[in-house]
C-alpha cells in the first residue's frame, strides 16, 4: 500500500473480476475507493473458493482496502443513492450496462466534469465473461497438444482490462485537469482481448501466413524454450532468450562441440539469434534434454545460477504458497485482519516505490461497514435520515 493517490475518491459498483480490479488497483496506491453492492450482496459476494465460515476468499482479496456501502438498488430510493454519491464524488469506476439508471448521460446531468470509466464484455453492449473471449480470440487452440482446444484457468483478460480501467481513469483525470471536462471511457472485455492479440503481433501472423500457428506444447514460440527434467525428477523451464542465456545454457552443459557440429551441419549460428534456435529446435532439444537429465536439480540450479541463467521448476500452487522467494520473504505480502478469519499473507501492491514506505495490505471490508460513514460524509445526511433509510430497508450497515 501506497499514499500516491491520497485525496482522490472513486465511487466503484461493480462485481466478478475486471471491474473490481480496477478499484483495487486504485486503491493501493492511496485512493478512497467506495465499493456499493446490493444489500446481501452481489453476484460475486459469494464466489468460491470460501472460508468455512462462508465468506468468499475471492471477495475479501479483490475488495481489499476499499470501503463498502449497501443499497437496495431494486428501489427507486436505492439507486438514487448511488446516483448522488457518483455526481458527488466526480469519479466512477463500473460494469454496469451502459444503459440504465448508471448511464454517463444520466449521470453527467449537470456534472459535465463527472469521468466514468465503464468496463463491458462486448463493444456492442453484449455479454462476455474471460473465458468466453479466450475461446473466441484463438488462444486454446494453440494450447495442448489438440485436436480439441484447451481452456486455461487464469482470467487473464479480466486482469488486463482491469489494469487497463485503472490506467483509464488516471488518464481522465490528467484530461479533466487540463481542460476542465470529465467523460466516459468505455472498456470492452473483447476489445482488450483481440486487441493485445493485435499488439503481439499474432493478428498480424495469421493473415501474413494464411494459416494458425502450430501447436508447440510446453515449447516457446520463436525463441529456445521448453520444459526439461532433471535426473531426480525435477521438471524446470529453461529459456535461453538472450545470447548471455544461450552462451551460459552452453557451458553449463558442456554441450558447446555438439551446438558447433550442429551448426556447421546446418550452415547456422545459434549464438545471437533466439529465432534460429527455435528454427532448428529439433536438433538443439533433444541436445539440452539428455545433457538435463543428468544433472540432479539442485546442481543444475546452482551451476544456472552461476551464468544467469533463466529457468523456473514448475511447482503446485500449494506449493508456491509456501515458496520463501515468492510469498513467504516477499514485501508485498503482509497481514491483514480478514473478514473470513483466516490469517494468510494478504498482497498488497505490486510495484515497489524505493524511497517510499510500503505499508501493510489493508483488509476487505464487512459487506456494508461504511454505509452510514459514507452517507453522512458524502451525502450531508444527518442520523435521523439515514435511520429512516434504514428503518425502510433502502440501507443497510454491516
Amino acid at each position: 500500500m501506497y499514499s500516491l493517490l491520497n485525496g482522490l475518491s472513486v465511487i466503484e459498483a461493480s462485481s466478478f473480476v475486471a471491474s473490481p480490479t480496477a478499484g483495487l488497483y486504485l486503491a493501493q496506491m492511496g485512493a478512497e475507493v467506495i465499493r456499493v453492492d446490493q444489500i446481501g450482496g452481489g453476484p460475486d459476494f459469494n464466489r468460491w473458493p470460501k472460508a468455512e465460515n462462508g465468506r468468499s476468499l475471492y471477495w475479501e482479496n479483490l475488495n481489499r482496502a476499499k470501503k463498502s456501502v449497501a443499497l437496495d438498488l431494486g428501489q427507486p430510493e436505492g439507486r438514487a443513492l448511488l446516483q448522488e454519491l457518483v455526481r458527488k464524488t466526480g469519479q466512477f469506476v463500473t460494469n454496469f450496462p451502459v444503459n440504465g439508471f448508471l448511464s454517463h448521460e444520466t449521470l453527467a446531468q449537470e456534472h459535465a466534469d463527472l469521468i466514468t470509466v465503464r468496463v463491458m464484455g462486448m463493444a456492442d453492449g453484449g455479454p462476455a465473461l474471460d473465458y468466453t473471449v479466450n475461446s473466441a480470440v484463438g488462444y486454446p487452440d494453440l494450447t495442448g497438444p489438440g485436436p480439441e482446444p484447451v481452456n486455461h484457468v487464469l482470467p487473464a483478460w479480466d486482469l488486463l482490462t482491469g489494469a487497463y480501467a485503472a490506467f483509464a481513469m488516471m488518464t481522465a483525470l490528467h484530461h479533466r485537469t487540463a481542460t476542465g471536462m470529465g467523460q466516459e471511457i468505455r472498456i470492452p472485455l473483447s476489445d482488450v482481448a483481440i486487441g493485445t492479440v493485435a499488439n503481439l503481433g499474432s493478428l498480424a501472423e495469421v493473415l501474413y501466413t494464411g494459416a494458425n500457428r502450430e501447436r508447440l506444447g510446453n515449447a516457446v514460440y520463436g525463441a529456445f524454450g521448453r520444459d526439461f527434467v532433471t535426473r531426480d525428477g525435477t521438471r524446470l523451464m529453461i529459456m535461453a532468450i538472450t545470447p548471455r542465456q544461450w552462451t551460459g545454457l552452453v557451458k553449463v552443459l558442456e554441450i558447446a562441440q555438439d551446438v558447433a557440429s550442429i551448426e556447421a551441419q546446418r550452415g547456422v549460428s545459434f549464438d545471437k539469434d533466439e529465432g534460429i534456435r527455435f528454427e532448428h529446435r529439433d536438433a538443439l532439444f533433444p541436445l539440452v534434454e539428455a545433457r538435463v537429465a543428468a544433472w540432479d536439480y539442485a546442481a543444475l540450479k546452482s551451476a544456472l545460477d552461476g551464468v544467469g541463467g533463466c529457468y523456473g521448476p514448475y511447482q503446485t500452487m500449494h506449493e508456491a504458497a509456501h515458496d520463501p522467494g515468492l510469498v513467504g520473504n516477499n514485501p508485498i505480502f503482509g497481514r491483514a485482519a480478514n473478514p473470513s478469519g483466516f490469517d494468510y499473507p494478504a498482497a498488497g501492491s505490486f510495484a515497489t516505490l524505493p524511497g517510499l514506505d510500503r505499508t501493510a495490505p489493508a483488509p476487505a471490508p464487512l459487506l456494508g461497514a461504511h454505509t452510514d460513514e459514507v452517507l453522512a460524509e458524502r451525502l450531508g445526511l444527518s442520523s435521523s435520515e439515514i435511520g429512516a433509510l434504514h428503518d425502510k430497508r433502502i440501507v443497510a450497515q454491516a
